[in-house]
């Protein structure tokens, strides 16, 4: 699907899993809830298509890279507590919040809002002591022994293989669990978001032109998004910068001999 359509499908998603019966609870419980997996080349708009939603939506968005982030992080610190079981005082090993889940709170508390979405990118792509927790994370929603907060829908995204030679596979009970969009470019949606934007007509010119001859000599021109907007603004600037010695007149230096005294 495009990016238009995983947008809607998105926001369909969060209202639905946000919609409370007539006691105040959730119609469909968290348990029930599956996170959505969005799968698609960098620069395609999955981050900008997150905020799009949020903010339509009426509710938060926490966003992080998970690449950038440790196994401490993601899970917590550990630290030793004493506790008494069967009569015997024993030393047990407890973890501190998760960086993520207390990030969540510390956004409720700055906008005010108890529902949110949890955005997860480059989920496929973590070391290999952080791939674990992961895919805890999609099927139990949990970060260690620590739940993400009831009302805040899971999102994650990935890259394929292709792209990103860090990728992992997910196995099928993670598949299972998880509701999987691939989205493809689509130059005319995006032709669309460029109109109502207001970008320069010679962008759309250009990329239209390169859509007629298929990008022969760069076919990663048509990757994503991203990269559509990085080639045509690195075509304008060549053209303005080969037109730039017509355009600009350098007045003439004139040298005359010293004057003696």
């Amino acid at each position: 699907m495009n990016i238009k359509r995983a947008k809607e499908e998105i926001e369909h998603t969060v209202k639905a899993y946000l919609a409370k019966d007539a006691l105040g609870e959730y119609a469909i419980p968290a348990i029930r809830q599956r996170p959505i997996l969005l799968m698609g080349p960098p620069g395609i708009g999955k981050t900008q298509v997150m905020e799009q939603v949020a903010r339509e939506c009426g509710v938060a968005l926490v966003a992080y890279t998970i690449t950038h982030h440790t196994r401490q992080s993601a899970v917590g610190l550990p630290f030793i507590r004493q506790r008494n079981y069967g009569g015997k005082d024993v030393s047990v090993t407890e973890y501190t919040m998760s960086e993520i889940i207390a990030s969540i709170y510390a956004k409720m508390e700055a906008t005010g809002l108890s529902e949110g979405i949890l955005f997860i990118d480059e989920i496929n792509c973590v070391s290999e002591t952080l791939a674990p927790t992961m895919l805890q994370f999609l099927q139990c929603k949990t970060f260690g022994n620590q739940a993400v907060p009831a009302g805040w829908v899971i999102v994650a995204a990935g890259n394929p293989p292709e792209y990103n030679k860090s990728v992992r596979d997910f196995d099928i009970v993670t598949l299972d669990r998880v509701r999987r969009m691939d989205i493809e470019p689509d130059l005319q949606v995006w032709k669309d978001y460029a109109r109502a934007a207001h970008l320069h007509s010679a962008i759309l010119s250009y990329l239209e032109f390169c859509s007629r001859v298929k990008s022969s000599t760069s076919p990663c021109l048509w990757r994503s998004s991203g990269m559509w907007l990085m080639s045509a603004l690195r075509w304008w600037m060549e053209a303005w910068l080969i037109s730039w010695p017509q355009r600009v007149t350098v007045p003439p230096l004139h040298f005359s001999r010293p004057v003696r005294p």
